[in-house]
C-alpha cells in the first residue's frame, strides 16, 4: 500500500476509533442510569467498532513487514485475515449480544425513567458517527471514482475503507433505531419496545457481518485485479513484436495495492534463450513502469496451443 493511501485509510481508522471510543463510555453511562436496552446494546456495539478498527490497524500494521523466505510475496493479505475476524466479532458479539439483551428485555422489561439523558446522548452520539461516517464516505468515494458505489465496494481490495464505512452506516442505522425505540417506549408506556429495538440493531449488525465477510472470503481465497489492469498488462505485452500471441494474464492480489501477475505468451520461434532472456526483462521493466502495483511478474514462454484455458467466472446473484 502506498504512503499516501496508507495514510488516508489510517485516518479514517483513527477517526472512527476515537469516536467510538468516547461514545461507548457515554453510551454506558446512559444506559446504568436510565436502564434502556437499546443504549446498552449500543454500547456494546461501539465497544465491537472499536475493537474493530484496532484489529484493522494492527493488520495493517503486519502488511507492512517486508517478503521472507516464509513469505516470499509479502505479508499484505495478513490485512484480509483480520477483517474476516472483524466481520465475525461484529456477527458473533455485536449482533449476539443485541439480541440476547433485547430477548432479556423483552422478558423481564425495566422500569420507564426520564429519556432526555438517551436523547442527549443519541444526538451526541450522531453528530461524533455523522463526522466518521463522512471522512470514511469522502476517503472511500476519492480512492473508487469510477462506476457505481456498490460496485466500487465490490471491485475493492482494501477492506478497511469499506468496513469502516459499513460499519459507520450500521452505526448511525442502529443510533437511529434506539432512538425510535426508546420513544415509543414512553409514548406506548411500554418498556419492551425497547427491547424489540435492540433485536431489530442486532440483526442489522447480522446483516451487515454477512455482507463483510463474504467480502473478507474472497480477498482470502485470493481475487483476480481489477479488468482493467489485467487489459493494460495484455496489451503491453502483446505489442512486443517477438510475442506471436498472449495466451492469458493471470493476476492475484496479494495486498491492497500489490498484484502478482503470471503471463503465458507464445514467443517467436527463432528467438535464442539469450534473446528471450533479454525480453522478459524489458517487458517486466516496461510493466512495472506502467503498473507500479505490479508487485511481482513471472512469464511463462508456451505454445498458444497448450495453453490452459480458466472456466467463466460465475455469475453472482
Amino acid at each position: 500500500m502506498s504512503a499516501v493511501k496508507e495514510g488516508e485509510s489510517n485516518l479514517v481508522l483513527l477517526s472512527a476509533l476515537a469516536a467510538n471510543l468516547g461514545i461507548a463510555v457515554a453510551k454506558f453511562i446512559a444506559a446504568g442510569i436510565t436502564g434502556s436496552s437499546s443504549m446498552l446494546t449500543e454500547g456494546f456495539h461501539s465497544v465491537v467498532d472499536s475493537v474493530n478498527q484496532i484489529l484493522l490497524l494492527y493488520g495493517q500494521k503486519q502488511g507492512r513487514k517486508p517478503p521472507d523466505e516464509a513469505h516470499p510475496f509479502g505479508y499484505g493479505r495478513e490485512l484480509y485475515f483480520w477483517s474476516f475476524v472483524v466481520a465475525i466479532l461484529i456477527f458473533a458479539v455485536g449482533a449476539g449480544v443485541s439480541i440476547y439483551e433485547g430477548l432479556v428485555h423483552i422478558k423481564e422489561p425495566e422500569p420507564l425513567t426520564s429519556p432526555l439523558i438517551n436523547y442527549i446522548v443519541l444526538g451526541v452520539a450522531l453528530a461524533m458517527e455523522g463526522g466518521s461516517w463522512f471522512v470514511a464516505m469522502r476517503e472511500f468515494a476519492a480512492t473508487n471514482r469510477k462506476g457505481s458505489w456498490w460496485g466500487a465496494v465490490r471491485r475493492s481490495k482494501d477492506p478497511a475503507g469499506f468496513i469502516v464505512l459499513f460499519e459507520d452506516s450500521a452505526a448511525l442505522a442502529g443510533l437511529v433505531i434506539a432512538g425510535i425505540g426508546i420513544w415509543a417506549s414512553h409514548e406506548y408506556n411500554d418498556p419492551r419496545i425497547d427491547g424489540v429495538a435492540s433485536i431489530v440493531i442486532g440483526v442489522l449488525l447480522g446483516v451487515v457481518a454477512a455482507f463483510l465477510a463474504r467480502e473478507a472470503k474472497g480477498l482470502l481465497i485470493g481475487e483476480g485485479a481489477d479488468p482493467e489492469i489485467v487489459a493494460r498488462v495484455h496489451a503491453i505485452v502483446d505489442g512486443h513484436p517477438a510475442i506471436t500471441s498472449v495466451n492469458h494474464v493471470r493476476t492475484i492480489h496479494t495486498a491492497p495495492t500489490s498484484i502478482f501477475v503470471a503471463i503465458s505468451a507464445d514467443f517467436r520461434d527463432s528467438l535464442t534463450m539469450g534473446e528471450a532472456e533479454t525480453m522478459i526483462e524489458g517487458i517486466e521493466t516496461a510493466l512495472k513502469q506502467a503498473i507500479p502495483e505490479l508487485s511481482s511478474i513471472y512469464i511463462r514462454p508456451e505454445k498458444r496451443e497448450d495453453a490452459a484455458i480458466l472456466r467463466p467466472t460465475p455469475v453472482e446473484p
